[in-house]
């Protein structure tokens, strides 16, 4: 069975090339996020698939059967990615669960093919969280009210890191007694994420008297001292990043905290506080409940058992 390796075309695009590019174009033109487009899509259909199928001498979708697309995750599992590096299953099932999408599309547009990969069965995958001291404690290792206020917001409101580096000032919307943040990630997908009073007034002190009144820029989060351009540039990422380990290293925190844990432990939080899913999907950005049933399988049975006594506990307060 030939490795996964990058091989040139001598003639032109291939038949089966043209189809990738156009179902990445389609992804697109559904407004799918460029980055979610290359990485989840792009790079395992042109990068690992393509030139498997150019090795194997398949140019065509109807070579596709079941055996050759299966083929394609066995190698993918006994020889490794490109230059034959191991992948975890969790990159298999992710490489495989993309070409499964292409072939679907495929059907869908009349191509003969009559194949879909077998997914492999992933192991469980157990999360680090962050309890509310954990994160209270790692607010308080924060050495400015800016940093402090950012884990807050992350801790609090379950925000992406990009999402959180989006914010503007005149993102804090309030209606009648209620304050959320518009927030925009994902492609500019728009939400409105509830706040809580005290964060609310937080906030409103940093704009009045912690955020640089000289800086230029619109967005809330911007760095402690002037960039290159001479202004108080955005906070980026990278920098949301930084603060959150540095204030982890500073707190003692032995856990591997990133601004992604937090999302996740904002999530795992809540649902063990018993929260809505739904509710909760809305409010994280989820377009549905499959993610969280997905990445959220850690909640163990004692999580179910607790929120099952917190329902009936309230019902029995009800009726009393």
């Amino acid at each position: 069975m030939a490795r996964i390796a990058v091989v040139k075309s001598k003639v032109g695009p291939s038949a089966l090339q043209r189809l990738i590019d156009d179902y990445l174009m389609e992804c697109r033109a559904k407004g799918l996020a460029p980055a979610t487009i290359n990485g989840s899509y792009g790079y395992p259909l042109r990068s690992i698939f393509l030139p498997w199928c150019e090795a194997n001498g398949i140019e065509r979708p109807d070579q596709l059967d079941s055996r050759t697309v299966n083929a394609f995750s066995v190698a993918l599992s006994e020889q490794g990615g490109k230059n034959g590096r191991p992948l975890s299953k969790f990159s298999i099932h992710a490489y495989a669960r993309a070409v499964r999408g292409f072939l679907t599309w495929c059907t869908r547009e009349g191509e003969a093919v009559a194949a879909r990969p077998a997914l492999p069965r992933l192991p469980r995958r157990v999360l680090d969280v962050l309890d509310r001291g954990e994160i209270d404690d790692l607010e308080a290792a924060a050495p400015t009210e800016r940093d402090r206020l950012i884990i807050r917001i992350l801790g609090d409101c379950g925000l992406r890191a990009e999402g959180l580096c989006g914010l503007k000032v005149g993102d804090v919307v309030r209606r009648d007694r209620q304050a959320y943040l518009r927030v925009s990630e994902k492609n500019d997908r728009e939400r409105e994420v509830p706040i809580s009073p005290t964060l609310l007034r937080r906030i409103e002190r940093y704009v009045s008297n912690g955020r640089p009144k000289d800086s230029r820029s619109s967005n809330l989060f911007v760095g402690l001292r002037r960039g290159r351009s001479g202004d108080f540039e955005p906070l980026t990422r990278s920098g949301v990043l930084q603060l959150v380990r540095g204030a982890a290293e500073r707190a003692g925190i032995t856990k591997r905290v990133h601004t992604h844990l937090l999302r996740h432990s904002f999530i795992t939080n809540a649902l063990r506080a018993g929260m809505n899913p739904l509710i909760l999907a809305r409010i994280a950005g989820h377009s549905s409940l499959r993610m969280i049933d997905q990445v959220y399988s850690h909640l163990n049975t004692s999580d179910t058992y607790e929120a099952m006594l917190r329902m009936l506990n309230g019902s029995d307060e009800a009726r009393r």
